[in-house]
């Protein structure tokens, strides 16, 4: 009995034990996530200002915006924009900004950096966020259809053309549906975001605003979801030789139930955390489809930087850009333990 009594007592403290040491692991996993992070945000600040100083180009013409100006009046604006200094001068004072939340002036546009930012951000974000929902949606759908019907013309047809999709270049795909719809049918505009010179509101403008989107969702979209329905196919394949769905067929459930309910929920974890990494991604991907479609977000802006060169909107975007894929894969990585039993207990 007192032995018993023993064991019972010792049962809470074990048990407080293990939660602690639980809870520690995952502090520590945690913490070394985040600075993985930190480290990697800290190298982008580092290359987003001395990458973009080697383009070609004087970004002081840029500011004189075409006009025929004095060798005094380039060296007064150079003065003004700092870009007079040495190199590590202006570095220390790109820093400065960046700690008080500014990322400078756009030598393009005279405004602030943030600003324009903020104007673009609302674009993007529609675009790419309405072509990552689709993505997701068709990509798992289809994907765990494949994989249960594995060999069939349907999983066959379906895996060659994602392989396919997967394989074509962002921009080459674009410019083929803008030639093709835009171009030859005429049943879609061949770029912006709104029709020139409209100023329809309400639903008429809603609908302005989708009709302009088909095309780069679209292309968004064919190249996207081609990862979700591969890895959603692989990742079912592996659950569908485990035995505890022979053990749900052996109940009397039928196949859609078993696949519905036993074997996707299992092979969504791969895909699940493939979500958050694509994300990042998929904005940062946004450059090309936007620079095609003439897509008034950060990708087009960037373009646009690009050709100036612009160096502190250069700077701006590839910040946000790169900050976005660096919070994604945190989450990911968050995530997948938190899904993942196994690697809880560890």
């Amino acid at each position: 009995m007192a032995e018993a009594l023993s064991e019972q007592d010792l049962t809470p403290a074990r048990q407080d034990s293990d939660d602690q040491r639980r809870n520690s692991s995952w502090l520590h996993y945690v913490g070394v996530k985040a600075g993985g992070a930190a480290v990697s945000l800290i190298m982008v600040v580092v290359l987003g200002f001395f990458a973009f100083r080697i383009l070609p180009g004087d970004p002081v013409r840029s500011l004189a915006d075409g006009r025929q100006v004095t060798a005094e009046q380039m060296d007064i604006l150079r003065r003004d924009y700092g870009l007079d200094q040495p190199l590590l001068g202006q570095f220390w004072r790109y820093l400065t900004d960046l700690f008080q939340g500014k990322l400078g002036d756009s030598y393009t546009y005279n405004r602030p950096v943030l600003e324009l930012i903020g104007d673009r951000l609302g674009p993007t974000l529609l675009l790419t966020g309405t072509a990552a929902l689709i993505s997701v949606v068709l990509g798992l759908w289809l994907g765990q259809k494949a994989a249960w019907r594995r060999g069939s013309l349907f999983d066959k047809t379906q895996t060659g053309l994602a392989l396919i999709f997967w394989s074509v270049p962002t921009f080459w795909l674009g410019l083929l549906l803008l030639l093709l719809f835009a171009g030859t049918l005429n049943w879609f505009p061949t770029g912006g975001m709104v029709t020139a010179g409209s100023s329809a509101g309400g639903l008429e403008r809603i609908l302005d605003i989708g009709h302009h989107m088909v095309l780069p969702v679209l292309t968004m979209v064919a190249v996207v979801y081609a990862q979700y329905l591969m890895v959603m196919r692989a990742s079912l394949l592996e659950e569908m030789t485990s035995d505890y769905l022979t053990t749900a067929r052996a109940k009397g459930l039928r196949e859609d139930d078993v696949r519905r309910r036993h074997a996707v929920p299992n092979a969504l974890l791969p895909a699940v955390t493939l979500i958050f990494l694509t994300l990042g991604g998929l904005i940062g991907g946004a450059v090309t489809v936007e620079t095609v479609f003439s897509w008034p977000g950060l990708g087009y802006l960037t373009f646009q930087a690009l050709s100036a060169p612009d160096f502190p909107l250069l700077q701006g975007t590839f910040v946000v850009f790169s900050s976005i894929v660096i919070l994604m894969n945190f989450a990911a990585d968050l995530l997948y333990r938190v899904l993942d039993p196994r690697l809880r207990a560890s």
